[in-house]
């Protein structure tokens, strides 16, 4: 909110520049990884943070992995599936039925399993859990009738769903990002685990963590705001649209 015109002109225009590469890298996905912890050169893919990949893959214990869209954010589950995490993805698919299917099939193939984003599927979520596993979740859109929460100091709705089940679960959570680098290169990043706030009886404060979460995805976007997709209304609420200041009007003493 403290860019000036030229400068949100400029995030915009490397935002369209990241979502025409997003489109074209899609289904290129198993090429592009080429991380290889043992090469004395490195390819397109670093990582860093890969030993808590590793630890999460070896834990017989639920987790979960959270991040935001950012960069070429469908590296992720690759890397995850790639370190031997078993790891169930939540996405939105396509509102084009073939679209949606010829992504899907692409998608399976690299990374592990993957969990559409409709009705049930927070219950579908917690049997993940429930079984040990670990979920992966986008917490950056927008969410009907959500937690009242902020972001960049403005009023938002956010899904309650990670903070919920990490209630329920008292499971570990890890935010992670993509991070677009130059010369067609990228960073996959998993950061130490979260301190989780906690209420007076020692349970995981839903509101809270819920966020902090938009704390973290804040810091990313602000370290690269050209990589993050910025048209997804993220601070529109639910039940009419928002006035800009310059719209409202004071009213009256009755």
């Amino acid at each position: 909110p403290e860019k000036g015109e030229a400068e949100i002109q400029a995030i915009a225009s490397d935002m369209w520049g990241n979502m025409a590469r997003l489109a074209a890298e899609y289904i290129f996905l198993d090429a592009l990884f080429d991380y290889d912890p043992t090469a004395i050169k490195p390819g397109r893919i670093e990582v860093k943070g890969a030993d808590h990949f590793l630890e999460i893959a070896s834990e017989v214990k639920p987790h979960i992995v959270f991040t935001g869209h950012l960069g070429n954010f469908e590296l992720l589950p690759v890397a995850a599936a790639t370190f031997g995490m078993n790891i169930t993805a939540l996405f939105r698919p396509p509102n084009n039925p073939y679209l949606a299917d010829y992504i899907l099939s692409t998608r399976r193939s690299t990374m592990g399993s993957l969990l559409p984003s409709m009705a049930g599927a927070s219950f579908a979520l917690a049997g993940v859990l429930e079984n040990g596993g670990n979920i992966g979740i986008l917490v950056d859109q927008k969410f009907s009738s959500g937690l009242e929460t902020t972001f960049f100091g403005r009023p938002c709705q956010s899904n309650r769903v990670l903070a919920t089940l990490a209630r329920h679960y008292d499971c570990d959570v890890y935010p992670a990002r993509c991070i677009r680098l130059p010369g067609n290169r990228f960073r996959l990043e998993i950061e130490d685990k979260l301190t989780l706030p906690r209420t007076a009886d020692g349970s995981v404060d839903v509101h809270a963590t819920t966020q902090r979460l938009n704390d973290v995805v804040e810091r990313w976007v602000r370290e690269d705001p050209g990589q993050w997709m910025w048209f997804h209304k993220r601070w529109e609420i639910s039940g009419g649209r928002r006035k800009r200041p310059s719209q409202a009007k004071a009213v009256p003493n009755a």
